[in-house]
């Protein structure tokens, strides 16, 4: 299956990107924007790039479970293209905004409510091509598992935010949907979700998500089992728990939690994304919590001082990333150790020794 091949805008980001080289103009890659308010905020002397023009599926194979598409491509024609194969991308990638593209995800290293399950959305990308700052067309793996041989460059673009190189084109994992899904609702504190959650990781069970939300007198848990149905009716008897409609399911999961539509995520407090290890017992953090991914990922609303946040999140194993609000002129993800950082820098240089792709989006000074 191959869609799209007049999308194809190589030609002109590679002329666009040489002449702001010889120019000693910075360039602030943008697809659909829906990312804009995550990472640092870009300086507002840089030249934006469009990449939305870029787009197309240019390969799909259901057979062998993976899609190509180009950087502009939406998350909604790739996930249309797939539904209709009775296939899902796994991560279940949030969008967070109208017309969200692929390119956008795999840049800001973004995944949904299924990672424990399905993968981040690193663990997917199978190969890449890209333009560098060095103005060189680059392509790294390919369309199956098994052919990188030598370092994965491909996979280092995820979570770069655009600064080592704009991606031109992406192939991706993908995996059949799961026959029957059902999600339970259970009401209990942190202390006990964790526990829980804790338990239930340790047992063969098709859990594909979980979802604790302080309420502020105590606090539900999500759980959603996906799989065939007699396995799926055997796990919900053994956790227990009040089911949740199809319909509401959906509507929870996708619009409320993978999209931040819940009122948790609503204000002007700063929230922030905490990383940890999924068994940490509940943190003393100033502020109400929703926790994912089995207690890995704990989302903060609070207008504390990031540096005691960071101190509490880091003392127990963790990071923490000012995900969205709050100064975006400052570091707003945990601040690297000088080697990590002298690494960063042999990176960007190697990739973008002008430094003209979206400098200090990640870094201030990368």
């Amino acid at each position: 299956m191959t869609t799209d091949a007049d999308c194809d805008l190589t030609a002109a980001l590679l002329d666009q990107l040489r002449a702001a080289a010889a120019a000693g103009r910075s360039l602030n890659l943008r697809g659909a924007g829906t990312k804009t308010r995550l990472g640092r905020q870009v300086a507002a002397d840089t030249t934006p790039l469009d990449l939305s023009g870029h787009c197309g599926i240019i390969n799909y194979q259901p057979k062998e479970l993976v899609v190509t598409a180009r950087c502009g491509t939406t998350l909604a024609v790739i996930e249309a293209a797939l539904a209709e194969h009775g296939q899902h991308l796994p991560c279940e990638p949030p969008r967070l905004g109208v017309g969200a593209t692929l390119g956008g995800t795999v840049a800001c290293g973004l995944s949904g409510p299924a990672r424990p399950s399905g993968g981040a959305i690193r663990d997917l990308v199978l190969g890449a091509r890209i333009l560098t700052g060095r103005a060189e067309v680059l392509r790294f793996g390919g369309e199956v598992m098994k052919n990188v041989a030598g370092y994965d460059c491909s996979r280092l673009m995820v979570g770069a935010y655009g600064t080592l190189g704009v991606l031109l084109d992406i192939s991706v994992k993908v995996l059949p949907s799961p026959a029957v899904s059902r999600t339970l609702v259970q009401d209990c504190d942190q202390p006990e979700a964790l526990a829980r959650m804790e338990r239930w990781a340790a047992q063969p069970l098709p859990i594909t998500a979980s979802c604790w939300i302080d309420s502020g007198d105590g606090g539900r848990l999500w759980v959603r089992l996906a799989g065939a149905a007699q396995g799926v009716r055997a796990a919900a008897e053994r956790i227990g728990g009040e089911p949740l409609a199809d319909a509401d399911a959906v509507a929870f999961w996708d619009d409320q939690v993978r999209e931040q539509g819940h009122a948790f995520f609503q204000g002007d407090l700063p929230l922030w994304r905490c990383a940890l290890p999924a068994a940490t017992p509940p943190l003393d953090l100033p502020g109400p919590q929703l926790l994912e991914w089995g207690g890995a990922q704990r989302w903060l609303r609070s207008g504390a001082a990031p540096a005691v946040i960071r101190a509490l999140v880091a003392a127990a194993g963790g990071h923490a990333t000012l995900f969205r609000g709050g100064d975006r002129t400052g570091e707003v993800f945990q601040p690297l150790s000088a080697p990590l950082l002298a690494l960063h820098r042999n990176l960007k240089r190697a990739f973008d020794p002008a430094g003209i792709l979206n400098p200090g989006r990640l870094y201030q000074d990368l």
